[in-house]
C-alpha cells in the first residue's frame, strides 16, 4: 500500500510539473505582448483554472488542467489571440464544470472577460428553445454582433477537442466529430483560417471514416513517392527560372490533405487514380517596395508561361476578386515536361499570412469590424427566426458558412458573390428581394436560361422580371442561400393556406365528385370517390368520411392529358390554341412521338377546375383528325 501511495504521489508530483511546464509556453508566448500588470493577470486566470479543475480528470486519466492549458496555447501561440482571449480561454469551463459563477469572474477579471466566459459557457435548462446542442449554436452565434473572439475561443477549445478525440467512445466521437465537420470547419473557413479549418475537416474524416481516411493518406504518400523526382526537376526550374528574373520567392509541392480529396472524389466521383490536381505549386514571392502584389504575381505569370504551356482557360484570378473569406491569389495551370497539366498558385507572403489567419490577419479595429459586419447581419436574422425547427435553423447556419463561393457579375460588372451551386434565383434575391420575387428568366453572358440555371464563377447574369410572376414551392429546391429561401418561405407561409389536402394517388381537381377523409390530426384529405384508398379506408374507418365543398380558387394544379391523332401539319399549333389562346392556360411542356402517321401527343399544363380541363379536352377532341384525348394520372 506504502508503495502504491508513493507512486501515485510521484505521479501527481511528475503532472504538477507538466502542468508548470505548458502554462509557461502560454506565459512566453503572451509576455512580449502584454505590460507587467497583464501578465499577472494571465498568471492569475491559470491559477484560477488549476485549483478549479484540480479535481478532475480527462478521459485519459491526466488532469484536466490540461485541457484549458491547450486552449489557451492555441488562443495565444496559433490564433496570436489578445489577452483577454486567453484569459477566457484558461477559464473557458470554469463555470460550467465548477461552482465557479459568471459573476465572480467578472468580479475577478473584468466584464470583457465574463463576457467571452458566458459566450462559450453551455447553458443549463430545464427546457431547451431547440436541443442543447442548437441553443449552444445559437448562443455563439449572437455574441457575434458584439464581438468575434467569443467564437475564436470555441474554435480553440474544438480544435483541441478533436486532437485529444481518440480517448472517447465511438459514439461520442462521432457525435463531435459530425458536429466539427457540419458546423465548426466552416465557420473557421468563414472566418478565413485555412490552418483551424483544415485540421479540424481532416479530424472529423479522420474519427467519421477511419478506414477511409487511413486508405487516403497510404494513397497521397504513394502518389508522393511516385512523383517526387519529377516534381522536383519542375519546382527547381521554376525556382531557377524566378531567380533569374530577378523574384525572392519560394516554390515547394504543396499535397491536398485528405478531406479534401475526399470532397473532390465525393463531388465529381471519381477515384483517386482519376482525381485530377492531387497536389498543386505553391510559389510564394516576397513583395517588393513600390510595387504591387498584382504586378508581380503577373511578372511571374508571363515568366513562366514563355518556358511552359499553358492551359487554356486555366487561370483563376483571385487576386483583383477574393474569395468571400478573403483568400487571395493567381490560379493556372502549366503542362510539365513529363506531360501533365500542374495547378500552379501565385501568392505573396502577405496572401498566405492572410490565408491562414484570416479575419486575424489585420488586427486593426476598422479590418476586425469589416469581417463581422461581412456575415452577422445574416446571422442575426437566422437567430432572430431560430423559433423555427432546430435542423433547419443549422442548416440556415451552415448555408451562410459556404465552403466554396462563386464569383459572379451584374450587367454593370458588380460582383455578386455566391455559394457554389448557386441558381439564378440565389442571385435575384441577392441584389433585392422584389426582383427574386418576380424573376421571370434570366441571360447568362448573353443567352436565354431560367432562373433555376446553375451559376459558375465569372458568369453576367442579368435577371427579367414579370408583374404577374410570384415564388413558387418548388423554387425552395432551386436555391442554397440563407436570404433567398428565407424570403421563398416568408412569402409562401403568407398565402392562404388551403382547406383540404388533395390525394397524391387520385389527385382530385376541383368541381369532380369528391369526399373527404378525415385523419387523425383533424386534416381532411380529398379524395375522387372512385378513388381505391379512399374505398380501402372506406371500409374500415367509415366514421371518418365527411362531405366537402371542393371549388375552384386562384390556384393552379398541374395537369397531363395524351391526345392520339393521324399526324398533319399543324396539328402542335391547333393544340397550342386550344389551351393558351383560348382559355388562356399556361403550358408546360409538348412531348410528341409519331409513327406510321399516328402521333401520340402528351401535354401538361395548369388548370383552375375539373371544368376547365373538360373545356380543353372538348375542344381538343372538336378538331380534325383527333382519335382520342384522356387525362393521364
Amino acid at each position: 500500500m506504502e508503495e502504491e501511495s508513493l507512486q501515485t504521489l510521484q505521479k501527481e508530483k511528475d503532472y504538477s510539473q507538466e502542468i508548470a511546464s505548458r502554462a509557461q509556453e502560454v506565459f512566453d508566448a503572451m509576455r512580449p505582448r502584454v505590460s507587467d500588470d497583464d501578465y499577472r493577470r494571465l498568471v492569475d486566470a491559470f491559477e484560477v483554472a488549476r485549483e478549479a479543475h484540480s479535481k478532475q480528470k480527462r478521459k485519459t486519466g491526466e488532469p484536466y488542467i490540461f485541457h484549458p492549458i491547450a486552449v489557451a496555447s492555441i488562443a495565444a501561440r496559433e490564433l496570436n489571440l489578445d489577452l483577454d482571449s486567453v484569459i477566457a480561454a484558461f477559464l473557458h469551463d470554469v463555470v460550467e464544470d465548477t461552482p465557479w459563477s459568471v459573476e465572480q469572474i467578472q468580479r475577478r477579471f473584468g466584464n470583457d472577460v465574463a463576457f467571452l466566459v458566458r459566450v462559450v459557457t453551455k447553458q443549463k435548462k430545464e427546457k431547451y428553445e431547440m436541443s442543447k446542442q442548437l441553443d449552444n449554436f445559437k448562443q455563439m452565434l449572437t455574441s457575434v454582433q458584439y464581438d468575434i473572439r467569443a467564437l475564436l475561443v470555441k474554435l480553440a477549445d474544438r480544435l483541441h477537442n478533436m486532437r485529444t478525440l481518440s480517448s472517447m467512445r465511438p459514439d461520442k466521437q462521432m457525435k463531435i466529430a459530425g458536429e466539427t465537420d457540419y458546423f465548426y470547419a466552416p465557420l473557421a473557413t468563414r472566418l478565413g483560417l485555412y490552418n483551424v479549418k483544415t485540421e479540424l475537416e481532416n479530424l472529423s474524416l479522420r474519427f467519421r471514416c477511419p478506414h477511409e481516411y487511413e486508405e487516403l493518406c497510404e494513397r497521397i504518400e504513394s502518389d508522393r513517392k511516385a512523383n517526387e523526382s519529377r516534381l522536383k526537376i519542375f519546382t527547381d526550374e521554376i525556382s531557377n527560372i524566378l531567380k533569374r528574373g530577378g523574384i525572392k520567392s519560394r516554390v515547394f509541392v504543396e499535397y491536398r490533405r485528405p478531406y479534401s480529396l475526399w470532397r473532390k472524389m465525393n463531388k465529381y466521383g471519381d477515384d483517386f487514380d482519376h482525381l485530377k490536381y492531387r497536389h498543386f505549386v505553391e510559389i510564394v514571392f516576397t513583395e517588393e517596395e513600390g510595387v504591387t502584389e498584382k504586378t508581380t504575381a503577373l511578372k511571374i505569370y508571363s515568366l513562366l508561361t514563355d518556358r511552359f504551356k499553358e492551359k487554356p482557360g486555366g487561370i483563376s484570378n483571385y487576386i483583383d476578386t477574393p474569395k468571400e473569406n478573403g483568400y487571395q491569389s493567381f490560379h493556372l495551370k502549366l503542362l510539365a515536361d513529363f506531360g501533365r497539366w500542374q495547378e500552379v498558385h501565385i501568392s505573396s507572403e502577405r496572401m498566405v499570412t492572410n490565408s491562414q489567419f484570416g479575419c486575424l490577419s489585420d488586427r486593426s479595429q476598422g479590418n476586425i469590424r469589416r469581417w463581422i459586419n461581412k456575415f452577422r447581419s445574416n446571422l442575426r436574422e437566422i437567430s432572430k427566426n431560430a423559433n423555427e425547427e432546430g435542423s433547419t435553423f443549422i442548416e440556415n447556419v451552415v448555408a451562410s458558412f459556404y465552403n466554396d463561393d462563386i464569383m459572379t457579375f451584374t450587367p454593370q460588372g458588380k460582383p455578386i458573390v455566391l455559394p457554389q451551386k448557386s441558381t439564378v434565383l440565389d442571385f435575384a434575391y441577392e441584389i433585392h428581394s422584389k426582383l427574386g420575387e418576380k424573376a421571370k428568366y434570366a441571360r447568362i453572358n448573353g443567352r436565354l436560361a431560367s432562373i433555376k440555371t446553375l451559376l459558375h464563377r465569372g458568369d453576367i447574369v442579368e435577371v427579367f422580371p414579370d408583374a404577374e410572376c410570384h415564388p413558387q414551392p418548388e423554387w425552395l429546391n432551386s436555391t442554397v442561400t440563407y436570404k433567398a429561401r428565407k424570403a421563398i418561405r416568408s412569402y409562401l407561409s403568407k398565402l392562404p393556406k388551403p382547406k383540404y389536402d388533395r390525394c397524391p394517388i387520385c389527385m382530385p381537381l376541383p368541381g369532380e365528385e369528391v369526399i373527404g377523409f378525415q385523419n387523425a390530426g383533424g386534416r381532411i384529405m380529398v379524395h375522387k370517390r372512385d378513388c381505391p384508398e379512399v374505398i380501402k379506408m372506406s371500409s374500415q374507418l367509415g366514421d371518418n368520411i365527411v362531405s366537402v365543398d371542393y371549388n375552384a380558387t386562384e390556384r393552379l394544379y398541374h395537369v397531363e392529358i395524351e391526345v392520339i391523332c393521324v399526324d398533319r401539319p399543324h396539328m402542335v399549333i391547333d393544340l397550342v390554341d386550344c389551351i393558351s389562346n383560348s382559355l388562356h392556360l399556361s403550358i408546360d411542356s409538348i412531348n410528341t412521338k409519331t409513327e406510321d402517321s399516328i402521333a401520340t401527343i402528351l401535354i401538361t399544363f395548369e388548370v383552375h377546375s375539373y371544368t376547365e380541363l373538360r373545356m380543353v379536352m372538348q375542344q381538343i377532341s372538336n378538331l380534325p383528325d383527333i382519335d382520342s384525348v384522356r387525362e393521364i394520372i
